[in-house]
């Protein structure tokens, strides 16, 4: 029998797409140690490996776009709108490109997080294409039409190469993915934490209780201008963070990549502040530790969001003012209960893992 080969092709944007695509890549390489892992991203190698324990090969390729940022909540929307339109003048030449590599290297299966142009590449290659997650990038464009008309073709072209898909794990926390033709609904997907609540306090000398630790985190891109000086009016708080900018205050820890993960040191966190972003609210739902967000109002994912994880966490939603100008007074407010508190969390890295592996394994 020929070894299994995946390529797994990742989103340009941000972090999350990474993390979550990492993460049921390392579960499909556990349940089945021969698979050949080819991953397909400009995610950095440290982010990968950070999540995935055993080797793969890294092939540095972007054939979407994402969104234009400069921050995690910054948006560039003409930019990308131009990016968008130069990407589609050259998809053919990608889609050949693509078509080679994965017919030289006897690829079995594509499956993506979520690129468009992956399900033609696929359907040229004569392979099945598999995609996951909880939208879609023409869900996001379509949104922004109104400013920008144009947009409006970029996301039927986009829904055209996502009706090329042969399945979608449509994972928690989702918008509808009408273009998709066959859905696979799907649990929370996410890495696992490294270490204990005791091994946590330890290594990073932890002295507040939990009641008052803190999780600041806004994504790879970080945010700009986080309002540090509330922290001073929580002297006996720890917050802890991973933004590389930050001013040195007794109660703030800065983390760093990859010795330590959001989800590792989410375990001792009283609750997670951070902007609306899947893969942070995933791993919380999975570790059912409260969530703390601020609103994003141009962009249409946030929205569905943030509505979505109040059925599985206690939560805090917060207008920008009350984080970026007010003085942190939601700290010390209860947060909303669940809706639903009882409701299942299922892992979704183990079946899409399970579900990717049977159909390698059986091509």
């Amino acid at each position: 029998m020929s070894r299994p080969i995946l390529y797994l092709a990742i989103t340009n944007h941000g972090f999350g797409h990474a993390t979550r695509g990492a993460s049921v890549a390392a579960e499909i390489q556990r349940q089945c140690p021969d698979v050949l892992l080819i991953l397909v991203t400009t995610a950095p190698r440290w982010l990968l490996e950070a999540y995935i324990p055993g080797d793969f090969i890294l092939r540095p390729r972007a054939y979407d776009i994402g969104v234009i940022q400069s921050d995690s909540i910054t948006m560039d929307k003409a930019a990308t709108l131009a990016k968008l339109q130069e990407l589609r003048q050259k998809q053919n030449e990608i889609i050949a490109s693509e078509v080679n590599f994965i017919l030289q290297n006897r690829v079995g299966l594509v499956l993506a997080d979520i690129p468009p142009l992956a399900a033609p590449i696929a359907k040229a290659a004569g392979i099945p294409c598999y995609m996951m997650s909880n939208f879609g990038w023409d869900f996001i464009y379509r949104d922004w039409a109104d400013e920008y008309p144009e947009f409006n073709d970029m996301a039927d072209w986009i829904a055209d190469c996502f009706s090329q898909c042969d399945r979608l794990f449509r994972l928690p926390l989702h918008e509808s993915m009408s273009a998709f033709s066959t859905i696979t609904d799907v649990g929370f997907t996410g890495g696992t934490p490294r270490y204990s609540v005791e091994q946590l306090r330890q290594h990073l000398n932890l002295t507040a209780p939990k009641e008052k630790t803190v999780l600041l985190t806004f994504g790879g891109l970080g945010l700009e201008q986080i309002p540090y000086h509330n922290l001073e009016r929580f002297p006996d708080w720890q917050f802890l963070t991973f933004d590389r900018n930050v001013p040195n205050l007794p109660n703030l820890l800065h983390l760093s990549n990859p010795h330590y993960r959001p989800v590792d040191v989410m375990p001792a966190c009283h609750c997670v502040i951070s902007k609306p972003g899947f893969s942070t609210f995933s791993e919380a739902c999975r570790l059912n530790v409260p969530i703390i967000s601020i609103t994003r109002d141009d962009f249409a994912e946030a929205a569905v969001l943030l509505q979505a994880t109040q059925n599985y966490l206690p939560t805090q939603i917060l207008q920008p003012a009350e984080f970026f100008t007010g003085n942190w007074d939601f700290l010390h407010q209860p947060f909303q209960p669940p809706r639903i508190p009882d409701a299942p969390r299922p892992d979704g890295n183990q079946e899409i893992a399970t579900a990717v592996l049977n159909t390698l394994q059986n091509a």
